[in-house]
């Protein structure tokens, strides 16, 4: 498989060195185009001149749109049957939608009559026939709308990763699973999951070709579901959960480009996960509509990059902790701004020739007023502002005055005014009512005193104790990004004036701001603009629902508050210790809009073997469960194996040796999270096929071959720990190996206590 999958490169490789040789080529004629029109300008006279205007903004404008979109363009490929007519559209393929007869042979094979590659732009040779076509024509709409159950032509559907000028990666689907295609007179090669889908397909007798098509049809309901409510999916390991929420975001985006040109969120529950998944679903096109992000990477600025410790992870990603944060926003307004700074504790200012004061008390009860109010603290500003000033111009005794409701406001807008102004009151205020900041929040919380008075009945003095020691650490977890989202809300943002975009050196030529006095943003500045910008979305997708906290859902609910929705999750691989209050959560932020379930029963990742003993801590996991139907047999039984004396370190790297050697692909060890980084070590020189990650980080991930170790640490890490080995034990396409520690208790052939009968 691996030599398969670099012969597969290569030859992407080569086709897209051909179009980057071709964009070349484009680039030079629009710059001899204006090179050209620059000259015309020589003539002298008013026609030339407007002449060579316009001639100068076409060509800077093909210019502009060729170099910005000149890396990362190139993303999926499309093989398919010779077509029932032989018209070809205006970017060189066939119109045809259907196969022509006799396209497919009576012995179930077919040859590939044509090939597209599918990008960002629509790329021509020198003889018109297409490079690349532009993902928003025609010719590309069976990229995303051919599904097995109705492929149309299409027989491969391939999505190319690519970095720059370098082709990363491949990734294929089979519309066709049953036929054996012929590309150039060689069979068709199948990277990735199409690769099971095509040895189920092909697989000898009824009953296997039975059960491919109900996975392609309980799929398929899933992609073209209307989008008009929340869409609930679950399914068990290996059921293709993630594939489908994928092929749904670009179903969905290429039938209504319209509606969701504000964008799909699609929500991973780790880095890792974000990684394969944008090796899946390329980026659609200039508008930067998708946007795959890692729960700990929703928070513009903040990247999470350590977990924390079970019990710390469930205090902070309670419910109950909402009430905690609310005070500390509140709270932080007390605190002096900075180091070698007091909180002011007097108010002092000069008006109408007076000195005025303001004591403690009364600036408390100013304050308790203030905040007497529902917006947001940062908002509230305003609102302290002007009841300061309120108790001053009554302590001016300005007021009587005049009786003259005309005059006493004219009075009064005049002392605001001064009072506004006066450095004194300025300083005094930046000082007693800051602009908080979440990260400056959160940083006042890690003072364990500090957070005992904001925790009060609300958190035991042991959780007081862990959450303030988990934010002095350097570095945020995946929790503290929620955190900070939900403190982002209760503070408020007073709002930044824009800046002023920047002129392109194109404005400057002379003549050309007559024609076009602000030049157009380009496709990939307006993607870039709208990254930034957006903070919810036309439809959310969340992956692995089932392992995200009630903060983690407030988090994504702000998201989607207008939004429709694709859940997609399985409650038996949770590794949340409380889905009662999870599931409480996820209802509120997906609101009142309607509820359509799918489930998918068919696990084609793992072997029967691997799903057996999978099965058994189903189980304990969660007693009266359902696996779902694995559907192929390898006879390759787990491997169990014991740490001689205790020592991991050896027994888990000859047993990655020992497959590496079997497998062509990747090899997973998983163990507890508390040894990420010592199982990393254990690996130090086998190469970049074997990774180490923790448990939780497996989760929505695939290996040829899996070790697991030490099953007893990872179910003992956390009240979910069951569920967490579970979703370990499911990660392999191929093999199995457990190594089992002392903890482990294991018997004379290796088994842990947890896996036997």
């Amino acid at each position: 498989m691996a030599d398969a999958r670099d012969r597969e490169i290569s030859v992407e490789q080569e086709h897209l060195d051909r179009v980057y040789l071709r964009l070349e080529e484009k680039i030079h004629e629009a710059e001899y185009l204006m090179h050209d029109a620059a000259q015309r300008g020589h003539v002298g006279t008013p026609g030339a001149l407007a002449e060579r205007d316009a001639q100068v903004y076409r060509a800077g404008i093909h210019l502009n749109r060729l170099n910005s979109e000149f890396e990362d363009f190139l993303f999926g490929r499309i093989d398919l049957l010779l077509g029932k007519d032989g018209k070809k559209g205006p970017d060189g393929a066939y119109t045809s939608v259907e196969p022509a007869d006799g396209a497919v042979r009576a012995d179930s094979t077919a040859d590939i009559a044509e090939t597209l590659h599918i990008g960002r732009i629509g790329v021509l040779d020198e003889d018109f026939a297409p490079l690349v076509i532009d993902w928003r024509a025609p010719a590309a709409a069976p990229f995303y709308r051919s599904t097995p159950v109705d492929p149309g032509r299409v027989v491969r559907r391939r999505v190319v990763r690519s970095k720059g000028r370098r082709v990363l990666g491949v990734e294929d689907d089979l519309m066709r699973p049953e036929l054996t295609a012929y590309l150039d007179g060689e069979a068709l090669a199948v990277i990735g999951d199409g690769a099971l889908m095509a040895a189920l397909g092909q697989a000898r007798g009824h009953t296997m070709r039975d059960i491919v098509s109900s996975i392609q049809a309980e799929q398929d309901r899933v992609i073209r579901a209307p989008a008009a409510s929340v869409t609930h999916v679950e399914g068990g390991p290996g059921t293709g959960k993630t594939a489908v929420a994928l092929h749904r975001a670009a179903y969905l985006l290429y039938q209504d480009r319209r509606r969701y040109a504000g964008g799909i969120l699609i929500v991973s529950p780790t880095p890792l996960l974000v990684a394969y998944t944008e090796g899946v679903l390329p980026s659609l096109g200039e508008e930067g509509q998708v946007a795959i992000r890692a729960v700990g990477s929703l928070v513009d600025g903040a990247e999470a990059s350590l977990y924390d410790d079970p019990p710390t992870a469930r205090v902070k990603g309670s419910s109950r902790f909402l009430k905690v944060l609310r005070r500390a926003a509140r709270g932080a307004l007390e605190l002096p701004r900075g180091e070698g700074t007091v909180r002011p504790e007097r108010l002092r200012v000069v008006a109408f020739g007076r000195r005025l004061e303001l004591e403690q008390d009364a600036l408390d009860r100013i304050r308790r007023t203030a905040l007497g109010g529902t917006a947001p603290v940062n908002l509230l500003r305003p609102r302290a502002r002007k009841l300061l000033l309120d108790a001053l111009w009554e302590q001016s005794g300005a007021g009587a005055r005049h009786s003259d409701p005309e005059l006493a406001a004219e009075l009064r807008s005049g002392f605001d005014a001064d009072v506004r102004d006066e450095d004194a009151f300025i300083d005094f205020l930046d000082a007693w009512w800051p602009e908080l900041t979440p990260r400056g929040v959160l940083t006042a919380m890690a003072d364990e005193r500090r957070l005992g008075r904001w925790a009060r009945r609300v958190l035991n003095p042991g959780e007081i104790r862990r959450v303030a020691r988990s934010l002095r650490r350097d570095g945020l977890t995946v929790h503290d990004v929620a955190l900070l989202d939900e403190l982002t809300a209760v503070l408020g943002t007073p709002p930044r004036p824009r800046k002023p975009r920047e002129l392109d050196p194109l404005d400057q030529l002379t003549g050309l701001e007559e024609l076009m006095p602000v030049r157009e943003e380009t496709q990939r500045e307006r993607a870039e603009r709208l990254a930034e910008e957006r903070t919810e979305y036309a439809h959310v997708i969340v992956d692995e629902a089932q392992d995200l906290t009630p903060m983690q859902w407030r988090m994504i609910g702000r998201r989607g508050r207008h939004a429709t929705w694709t859940v997609v999750g399985d409650p038996a691989q949770s590794s949340w210790s409380d889905p009662d209050e999870a599931a409480a959560a996820r209802e509120e932020a997906l609101g009142t809009r309607p509820r359509r379930r799918f489930e998918l029963t068919v696990n084609y990742r793992n072997p029967a073997e691997i799903a057996e003993l999978a099965s058994k801590v189903l189980a304990l996991a969660m007693p009266g469960s359902q696996p779902p139907k694995a559907v192929r047999s390898t006879g390759v039984r787990p491997h169990f194996t014991v740490a001689p004396d205790g020592d991991l370190a050896t027994a888990v790297r000859e047993e990655t040796r020992r497959l590496l050697d079997r497998v062509d692909g990747t090899v997973g060890v998983v163990v507890a999270m508390r040894r990420r980084t010592e199982a990393a070590g254990w690996l130090d020189g086998l190469g970049p096929r074997a990774v180490a990650l923790g448990s939780l980080e497996a989760k929505g991930l695939e290996y040829d071959a899996t070790v697991v170790v030490s099953p007893a640490e990872i179910a003992d890490e956390s009240p979910a720990g069951l569920r967490v080995l579970y979703v370990a034990l499911t990660r392999a396409t191929q093999e199995l190996t457990l190594v089992s520690g002392e903890r482990d208790a294991p018997d004379g052939d290796g088994v842990p206590d947890l896996l036997r009968d």
